[in-house]
């Protein structure tokens, strides 16, 4: 039952569409008529407002970072318990984001994780987040192109958890790194031929 409670806390706050909601309130309309047709913070900075954008990835963050936190306090179950990994803090991770990239209010269309995933990452353990943002921040400066920056976060995340030990956390967080490389096959794609756009780019 705490497992069930866990994952269902998570996609509960993950499947919140801030994206929609926020461009809408500011007049920018539905996002997913725009740019790659997604909800997350890159899709809404093609709305021109980086207000906005700025507002999406901060929500989308906290969307990860507050279920992880608050199935932390609820079931008071420690990393280093038998089972940890399977317990109801990893799969309130793993709701958050499957409730991102599959939002039962939207027809199960919705982002690709990256910043719910980031929240995530900080909730399970700061150092893991801290890992997160700095691989994305460096590599989004070095390329300028915010899926790759994206891709390359996700899995840090996982490898970080492995090596500052974490090991309890390495399960969800690879297979969170899976569905959010699968979301962005078509950016793989693009990005194979020289055709994904920069930050602040139109698509």
């Amino acid at each position: 039952m705490e497992q069930f409670l866990g994952l269902l806390l998570g996609y509960a706050f993950g499947s919140i569409p801030f994206g929609l909601l926020l461009a809408k309130a500011g007049g920018a309309g539905d996002i997913r008529k725009i740019g790659s047709g997604n909800i997350g913070a890159t899709n809404v900075l093609r709305t021109g407002s980086k207000k906005l954008a700025a507002a999406t990835l901060l929500l989308d963050l906290a969307k990860g970072l507050v279920p992880v936190l608050l199935a932390k306090a609820l079931f008071d179950q420690p990393a280093t318990m038998p089972g940890a990994a399977y317990g109801p803090v990893p799969l309130a991770a793993l709701g958050a984001v499957f409730g991102h990239c599959f939002p039962v209010w939207l027809g199960f269309k919705g982002g690709k994780g990256v910043a719910t995933n980031a929240g995530v990452s900080f909730g399970l353990a700061w150092p893991i987040g801290l890992a997160y943002a700095l691989v994305w921040i460096g590599v989004a400066l070095l390329s300028r192109i915010s899926s790759l920056a994206g891709m390359c976060a996700v899995i840090a995340a996982a490898i970080a958890a492995a090596v500052l030990g974490y090991a309890a956390y390495v399960p969800v967080l690879v297979a969170i790194a899976v569905l959010v490389l699968w979301l962005h096959r078509a950016n793989i794609g693009r990005l194979s031929r020289g055709e994904e756009p920069k930050i602040g780019q139109g698509k």
